[in-house]
């Protein structure tokens, strides 16, 4: 599986041309921000603190909005290579077992994917390596500073630009904003996988009142899951708190018999509770940026984390490259972005409730959702258009 070297976006300018970009995080937004800016002939270096580019086991999909700014990147061969294209969303009644209606997404360009995430940070590593961006991993970053200076191993580091990719708990993203505090969605999620010897190429979403549950495959045989429950008692930020499996499909155990001969297989799952943080008020300041989930958590109900992250990237590498002052650069890329952000998480926000419905909205809903399949199949993707047909690279 080749990596391909070529950058397929076009720039009449480069003024990120020797550029010192320091990237802190090298999860997918971190990653896929240092190989933007290396295609651009910065000269980039990615700080991570844990031993090893990995992910947990969890699955992920990629929208075809993402799937153009990565392949702009030069990394299509490795994608389509990787990944498991869907065929259809699928929406489910979770306690008949019964298919609702099904909305084909075959005809998506480029295609809808399903990747497991560590598939995805190698693609990435690998790209960054092509174009030259330094990896150091293991490496803490100390003492970060409003210029957007930093110690490491006890040297000074001052970068032309520090970008924040460092997640939910960004410490970069307090340099630039007043401190907030998340609430509690009321929501908890599990995530598990499970290994299957034959998997249709569709995203199922199995809906049951305050609950529902998303399954897609993976390559390699396995089948991702995502569950989640509304409930008072809440649980801690962060996927990687390990539950007892039992508890999941304990939360399931009145569903149909496909939803409870999936949980029976999971053997091992990970539990963590759902909270809104507000967006970012300000993504940059002097020669500070931030980006994904340090500027904009997002609830997993749009399959949007990811790709969002994945335009910020690009954008920001973008806008730094077409401006020759940095801050005219940082100020353009907060302007192309936020709107759109703030508007994909009112959509997740808003997808939370109907999945959940009970009594007589539930059956209208899944009536209605049935009538949209036979009567306007398109009208599913075409109410989604303002999302999926983005291009950054554009």
């Amino acid at each position: 599986m080749s990596v391909a070297k070529r950058f397929t976006g076009t720039t009449d300018m480069t003024h990120n041309q020797g550029r010192d970009i320091a990237v802190i995080g090298g999860g997918i937004g971190g990653l896929t921000a240092a190989l933007a800016f290396g295609r651009r002939d910065a000269n980039v270096t990615v700080y991570e603190q844990a031993p090893a580019l990995t992910e947990v086991g969890a699955g992920l999909q990629i929208t075809p909005n993402g799937a153009r700014a990565l392949n702009a990147l030069g990394i299509d061969r490795a994608l389509a290579a990787t990944g498991v294209t869907a065929q259809a969303v699928v929406p489910m009644d979770a306690v008949t077992s019964r298919e609702i209606t099904r909305f084909d997404l075959s005809g998506q360009t480029p295609p809808y994917r399903f990747y497991h995430r560590a598939a995805l940070i190698d693609i990435l590593a690998r790209g960054c390596e092509a174009a030259g961006v330094t990896v150091k991993l293991g490496t803490r970053v100390d003492r970060l500073n409003p210029d957007g200076s930093f110690m490491v191993e006890g040297r000074l580091v001052r970068p032309v630009l520090t970008v924040g990719a460092d997640g939910l708990r960004s410490a970069v993203r307090g340099l630039i904003n007043r401190p907030t505090e998340p609430f509690f969605t009321g929501q908890v999620a599990w995530r598990a996988m499970i290994k299957t010897k034959q998997a249709d190429q569709v995203a199922r979403i199995w809906m049951a009142p305050g609950r529902h549950l998303v399954t897609y495959p993976l390559s390699g045989g396995r089948l991702n899951i995502v569950a989640v429950q509304e409930r008072g008692q809440w649980a801690d930020e962060g996927w990687h708190h390990d539950d007892d499996p039992g508890n999941l499909r304990m939360v399931f155990a009145d569903c149909g018999w496909e939803v409870k001969s999936i949980l029976g297989e999971v053997e091992k799952a990970n539990l963590w509770g759902l909270f809104r943080h507000p967006v970012a008020e300000k993504w940059h300041a002097g020669s500070v940026a931030i980006l994904g989930d340090a500027a904009h958590p997002t609830l997993p109900f749009l399959a949007q984390g990811a790709n969002l992250a994945i335009e910020d990237a690009y954008v920001l590498a973008r806008c730094c490259d077409e401006n020759a002052s940095l801050d005219k650069g940082l100020r353009s890329y907060q302007d192309k972005r936020r709107a759109r952000v703030v508007k994909a998480i009112a959509a997740a926000n808003k997808n939370a409730r109907n999945y959940h419905l009970g009594g007589l909205q539930r059956r209208l809903a899944h009536a209605g959702l049935k009538a949209m399949g036979k009567a306007a199949p398109a009208a599913f993707l075409n109410r989604l258009g303002w999302l999926y047909d983005h291009d950054v690279a554009g």
